[in-house]
C-alpha cells in the first residue's frame, strides 16, 4: 500500500493535547499508556483518556507512532488486528510505537480525533499525522508489507529515531544484586571518562549505540559525552557573553545550554533552547530542536525535567 502525504482537510490539529492539563488529584500518563498485552508487545501501548494521547502525540517527537482505533464490541475483528500490529511493530525495534485507542472505552478520544469509523490507523511524527488515515482491517502480512515499506520512506526522509521498549522480559537469574554490579559492556567507555579521555568515551559509547540503538543506558552516556567533548576548553563566561548579545545565534545558545546542563541548571538549558526553538525558523529550529532532543538524552527521558522540558517543546512547535 502506498503511503501519502497526510493532507485530509479540516484534520485535528494534535496540537492542542500538548497544553492539556493533568485531572485534578492526579498526574499525567509519563508512559504513554499501559504496554499492550502478547507477543511484541515492548513497542506498543494501550492510550486511556487524553493524557495518555498526550504522551504518545509527544512520543512522536522522538520517532513514529501508528495510532490505531479499534472497537472490539463493534469489530471484533480489530482487537486481533491490534495484536498483530503489536507484532510487527516489535519486530521493527523501536522504530514505530503502536498506540491502541478502544473507542468503546473512550468515546472522547474518538470524538476528538474524529474517528468516523475503525478498525482506522494514523501515523504520527513530530505530533502531526504524517500519511492519510488508513481505515480497514488488515492482516499480519499486510501490515507487515505496510511497515517495511514505510520505514523505507521514513528512512529516505532521513526519520531515524527510535523508542524505548515499554517493557522488557527479566533474565533468570537476575535480580537486586545482579543491577548492583558494574555491567562490562560500559567498562570502556566509563574507563575513558576517568582517564579524562572524552574522545575515547564518545567512540565507546558510539560503538555501543550502533550495536543496540534501543539501549538507553549507552544513548545517555554518549550524550553526556558528546556534552562534555562540545565544552571541553571552553571559556565560560565568554559562552554566556556570546550567548547575552546574540539571542537567536544557534550556536552561541547552544553551547550556553550545554553549560547550564553541566553546571546543573538543567531546566534553564532547557528553556533556553525551548524559547530558540520558538524564536527561529527552518534550519536554525531544527538544530536548536535536535540539540534539544539530544540534551533530553543527556539527563535521561524518566526524569522528570526532561518530560517537563518535552511538553514545553512541543507546545513551541506549535
Amino acid at each position: 500500500m502506498t503511503q501519502q502525504p497526510f493532507s485530509r482537510p479540516g484534520a485535528v490539529d494534535l496540537s492542542a493535547l500538548t497544553q492539556t492539563a493533568a485531572p485534578a488529584g492526579g498526574q499525567p500518563d509519563r508512559s504513554g499508556g499501559a504496554p499492550v498485552a502478547g507477543a511484541g508487545s515492548s513497542y506498543a501501548v494501550s492510550v486511556d483518556g487524553e493524557q495518555g494521547l498526550q504522551s504518545v502525540v509527544e512520543a512522536s517527537m522522538t520517532a513514529p507512532v501508528v495510532l490505531v482505533f479499534v472497537s472490539p464490541s463493534r469489530v471484533p475483528e480489530s482487537a486481533q488486528m491490534a495484536d498483530d500490529l503489536a507484532v510487527v511493530v516489535g519486530e521493527h525495534e523501536g522504530k514505530f510505537l503502536a498506540a491502541v485507542v478502544d473507542v468503546d472505552a473512550s468515546p472522547a478520544i474518538a470524538q476528538m480525533m474524529q474517528i468516523q469509523q475503525v478498525p482506522l490507523m494514523m501515523v504520527l511524527v513530530d505530533g502531526r499525522p504524517a500519511t492519510q488515515p488508513i481505515p480497514g482491517v488488515a492482516g499480519i502480512d499486510d501490515l507487515r508489507a505496510m511497515f517495511t515499506q514505510l520505514a523505507q520512506q521514513l528512512t529516505a526522509q532521513g526519520i531515524a529515531g527510535r523508542h524505548q521498549p515499554r517493557s522488557a522480559a527479566p533474565v533468570d537469574g537476575e535480580g537486586e544484586d545482579d543491577e548492583a554490579a558494574v555491567d562490562p559492556r560500559y567498562a570502556a567507555a566509563q574507563a575513558a571518562l576517568v582517564a579524562d579521555d572524552v574522545d575515547g568515551a564518545v567512540a565507546e559509547y558510539q560503538k555501543l549505540v550502533d550495536a543496540n540503538p534501543a539501549d538507553s543506558e549507552a544513548a545517555a552516556g554518549l550524550a553526556m559525552a558528546k556534552v562534555l567533548q562540545r565544552t571541553r576548553g571552553v571559556d565560560l563566561q565568554a559562552a554566556r557573553e556570546a550567548a547575552a548579545a546574540h539571542p537567536d545565534d544557534v550556536e552561541a545558545q547552544t553551547m550556553a545550554a550545554d553549560l547550564d546542563l553541566l553546571g546543573g541548571h538543567v531546566d534553564d538549558a532547557f528553556a533556553r533552547l525551548v524559547e530558540l526553538v520558538r524564536r527561529t525558523s527552518d534550519k536554525e529550529r531544527d538544530a536548536a530542536r535536535e540539540h534539544l532532543l539530544g540534551l533530553f538524552g543527556a539527563v535521561g527521558n524518566d526524569d522528570p525535567r526532561v518530560l517537563r522540558g518535552r511538553q514545553a517543546l512541543a507546545s513551541a512547535l506549535f
